[in-house]
């Protein structure tokens, strides 16, 4: 072999070694996620974040060892009252859907398995009067709200959560959300907290108050201001109570109501219609980069804001122009940016007040610890089967992320309905 040869084999040697050298460090730094990397990661999150209420509620320590952290300047002694529900309702329509999977021997299956247990335990021991963790429905108008959330659980999940208490304790859960006809709240969505309430006494068999019922159906749909957006209350507030509150309740409601022939099957449709065009938008909002705008107040709920377009895509009803893997991998990017550069957790495990970390200045008067809970309803896809196409199919960049890299998107219009 000549010189010249030599010289160059060896730079086609060399310069190919590089190359695999880099790609590989490339690799590393990038490694490609799979959807059940994806599922993983929401799952191990999800357990973190419900854990400490769900398994403290089923040994009678909720109370005894949830802080109850307010936003400067206000005194614990009110929000003591009604903390403990706000943790334990919200927690439990987050957790709804991914516990009413069917058991299985995975890592996964078996977390689910010990909350789903854990979480029946406590709810009997939320509504009894002998036990420490007995839960406060009887006084203040802030139960109002967070039964509303248990009773979204119950209808989200009446096979996992319902129908396996005892008689005793489905009789006192009613007594219970019989018992908070004797306030009322804030003439805005809480009519709609109000409702539900009455619509889950109606699916369980128990008369409901048809006043309650009405009321919340024809302000509602009054408070429609178009394409997709709900006015909360008279007046339009620009924040996240489309998702936090009104859309997945509406829809909730109104699959109540439909079921047992109050109203058109046409209502429930339009409102699911209504929810799917709001999704749009909540897609959207997700950055390149996994942030969100903290806009509106209650900031503090975190991924409750993504909780509308969660529950289209748990209800298989995304828009054909958005697939479920940019969902997945938007809501991701969400998550991973929130909850691994944010410390968002105390360290006994329990959320703090804030948006990225501790915050309590951002936290609206109303807010304490367990209104913090919230969060858990930006989880509802997990209660689709690690199977799939969401958690199946390969990662898919959202809306933001292609407008943003010059590939083609979407054009977004007003819609009539």
């Amino acid at each position: 072999m000549n010189k010249l040869k030599y010289v160059f084999l060896v730079v086609v040697v060399f310069t190919t070694a590089n190359v695999q050298a880099q790609s590989q460090k490339k690799a590393k730094q990038n490694p490609v996620v799979t959807g059940a990397q994806d599922r993983e990661y929401w799952a191990n999150l999800l357990y973190k974040m419900s854990s400490p209420v769900i398994l403290n509620l089923s040994n009678g320590t909720l109370k005894k060892n949830m802080p109850v952290e307010v936003p400067p300047g206000q005194k614990t002694d009110f929000f003591k009252k009604v903390t403990y529900l706000e943790a334990v309702g919200r927690t439990m329509a987050g957790v709804a859907p991914w516990l009413a999977l069917p058991d299985d021997e995975t890592k996964e299956g078996q977390m689910r398995k010990k909350l789903r247990e854990a979480l029946l335990k406590g709810i009997a021991n939320a509504v009894d009067p002998s036990n420490p963790d007995y839960l406060n429905f009887r006084t203040e108008s802030q139960p109002i709200v967070d039964a509303a959330y248990m009773a979204q659980a119950f209808l989200r999940a009446p096979k996992a959560l319902w129908e396996p208490l005892d008689a005793v304790t489905k009789k006192r859960i009613a007594e219970e959300f019989k018992a908070l006809r004797t306030r009322t709240g804030a003439y805005n969505n809480w009519l709609l907290f109000a409702g539900i309430n009455e619509a889950f006494l109606l699916s369980i068999g128990e008369q409901a108050d048809p006043v309650r019922l009405e009321f919340a159906k024809r302000k509602i749909l009054e408070w429609y201001q178009g394409d997709g957006w709900y006015s909360d209350g008279p007046s339009f507030s620009m924040d996240y109570y489309n998702s936090y509150v009104i859309h997945p309740m509406l829809v909730d409601f109104f699959k109540v109501l439909s079921d047992k022939k109050r109203v058109p099957i046409d209502m429930y449709d339009t409102a699911v219609k209504r929810m799917v065009r709001y999704s749009e938008f909540s897609e959207r909002i997700i950055s390149p980069d996994g942030t969100y705008v903290p806009m509106g107040r209650s900031v503090t709920y975190r991924t409750a804001a993504f909780q509308a377009l969660g529950q289209v895509a748990l209800m298989e009803k995304l828009p054909t122009q958005i697939s479920p893997a940019q969902v997945r991998c938007g809501v991701t990017a969400v998550m991973h940016r929130m909850f691994d550069q944010c410390n968002n957790f105390d360290a006994a495990g329990w959320l703090v007040l804030g948006f990225c970390g501790s915050q309590p200045g951002i936290a609206d008067s109303y807010t304490s610890t367990g209104s913090l809970y919230m969060a858990t309803l930006g989880f509802l896809p997990l209660g689709l089967p690690a199977d799939n196409v969401f958690w199946t199919a390969d990662a898919a960049d959202w809306t933001a992320k292609k407008a943003w890299s010059g590939q083609a998107f979407k054009k977004d219009y007003h819609v009539e309905y």
